[in-house]
């Protein structure tokens, strides 16, 4: 898929201010400082369209981008360590929880998880959480370009044991960089076939 358009819509903060839900719609989370704006910006091409903050928890609201006038990438507030209350945390967690369960046009939800660091309970137990409703969870390693070859495979390997305690199965799984683009021609190609999904529906 090739990106010709990729604009914001708005943020919201709540479900019932998300845009009309007519689109098929791919949300990305992650902790904290996983990478994920810029991720985002490396997907669609774009250097500023998720803004991306040294600050951890910078994402605080729903954000709606529409990709080549046809679906739309969100951006979800990410979870685990950020300087904030533990009152906007829980504003968040409702708000993403309501969003997960019920937004109709959502096809699937990208966990961005730090290829430098081991597997974390906060990525696990969101994936088992999410995925045992159903509701398609991707697995997407990022910042691997920090890591060497043998480090990359010795990590993609222990997240991976790691998974299939939980799992009988593995989830889709993508290696990527926000540097080098490593994997963003993969996520597209699995968006473009669930597009093609959802206009058959």
């Amino acid at each position: 898929m090739k990106i010709s358009s990729a604009e914001f819509v708005k943020s919201s903060s709540k479900l019932a201010e998300c845009p009309p839900a007519d689109k098929p719609e791919y949300a990305f989370i992650g902790r904290s400082n996983v990478g994920k704006s810029s991720l985002i910006n490396a997907i669609v091409g774009r250097k500023d369209l998720a803004k991306t903050s040294g600050q951890p928890g910078k994402t605080q609201l729903i954000n709606h981008f529409v990709i080549n006038k046809s679906w739309c990438l969100v951006d979800l507030p990410g979870y685990g360590y950020a300087k904030v209350s533990q009152t906007s945390r829980k504003q968040w967690q409702g708000m993403i929880d309501q969003y997960l369960n019920k937004r109709e046009s959502l096809m699937a939800v990208f966990v961005l998880v730090d290829g430098r660091i081991e597997p974390q309970k906060s990525d696990l137990d969101f994936i088992t959480k999410w995925a045992s409703t159903g509701l398609p969870i991707i697995v997407v390693m990022t910042k691997t370009d920090k890591l060497s070859g043998p480090k990359l495979e010795a990590a993609i390997e222990t997240y991976k044991k790691t998974l299939l305690e939980t799992w009988e199965e593995l989830p889709p799984f993508f290696i990527t960089s926000a540097v080098s683009h490593l994997g963003t021609d993969l996520i597209l190609n699995q968006i473009e076939e669930w597009n093609g999904a959802f206009e058959a529906q």
